[in-house]
């Protein structure tokens, strides 16, 4: 049968559409900012106010959102380039973890007789039960957080590139950073509508890296990082729904792995690309 007949892959394909693509091109910004890391513990912290949500018995996308974007604000606020902070955010990590651990005690022990799979749809994700209104409402939100990354993204390549040059020429580098941060935690909390918490960061980290196999230019990398999160949650879906045995969210993954492992071997097979990559450098 057409997959495109169910009403549940339509739904699928337009939120994991839009979140596949915010999440690209956020995730170029961050792997140049070096900020992956912190972008591994948005998704604790997406797991943690998902259950703070669930055990409290509302919507889980509202401690989802809060937790992710309170978090990620607060490490713009608190680290600047959070690459330099790694030991408070592996440790803060550490501590959200437990936090999730503990709402997910009081969940399973209180509210969990509601809805017995909330803890391992929050974990994996479940992009193949997202309802219409969900579908339209992810893919709303993603298009608001595109246009206002998009409006950022020449001053916030110009401070990720060189931020003291980008600070004297009058660029906000301070505001910058936590505003960027906003955005990638409300990316972190769509993200793991799609493939889950646990995984929310390889669909943010692996596109772009991807990318800045295949292109050394800002703008194109930045299109293509977007285009191969797109690419890559088609064919996870398409997979999914051919093999049912196998969860979207870990076809997702292996066609991102897949992307990045084919890159890697076209960039070491092409001396031209070797050469325009060197002739990038400074």
């Amino acid at each position: 049968m057409d997959p495109l007949s169910h009403p549940y892959m339509q739904h699928a394909l337009l939120a994991g559409t839009t979140i596949a693509l915010l999440a690209g091109l956020v995730g170029y910004f961050m792997v140049l900012r070096g900020q992956v890391f912190s972008g591994d513990m948005l998704s604790h912290v997406a797991y943690a106010g998902s259950l703070a949500a669930l055990a409290a018995g509302v919507d889980l996308r509202l401690g989802l959102f809060a937790a992710t974007i309170t978090f990620a604000v607060g490490i713009g606020l608190l680290g600047g380039r959070a690459s330099a902070d790694d030991v408070l955010i592996g440790n803060a990590m550490a501590w959200v973890l437990g936090l999730g651990v503990f709402f997910m005690t009081l969940y399973t022990t209180h509210r969990a007789t509601s809805n017995s799979t909330a803890n391992v749809n929050v974990l994996f994700g479940s992009i193949f039960g997202i309802s219409a209104v969900d579908a339209w409402l992810a893919a709303a939100i993603a298009g608001v957080l595109i246009a206002l990354l998009l409006a950022i993204s020449r001053p916030l390549l110009f401070a990720s590139l060189d931020p003291a040059v980008a600070a004297a020429a009058g660029v906000p580098v301070r505001l910058l950073g936590p505003l960027f941060l906003a955005i990638v935690g409300a990316t972190a909390g769509e993200a793991s509508q799609a493939v889950g918490a646990l995984l929310l960061v390889g669909l943010i980290a692996a596109p772009a890296a991807t990318a800045q196999c295949l292109a050394t230019q800002p703008w194109p990398a930045m299109a293509l990082s977007g285009a191969l999160a797109v690419a890559a949650v088609w064919v996870g879906l398409g997979l999914a729904y051919a093999i049912p045995a196998f969860p979207p969210s870990f076809t997702i993954m292996a066609a991102l792995a897949a992307e990045y492992a084919l890159a890697a071997v076209a960039r070491r097979r092409s001396p031209r690309m070797m050469v325009n990559r060197h002739a990038a450098l400074p």
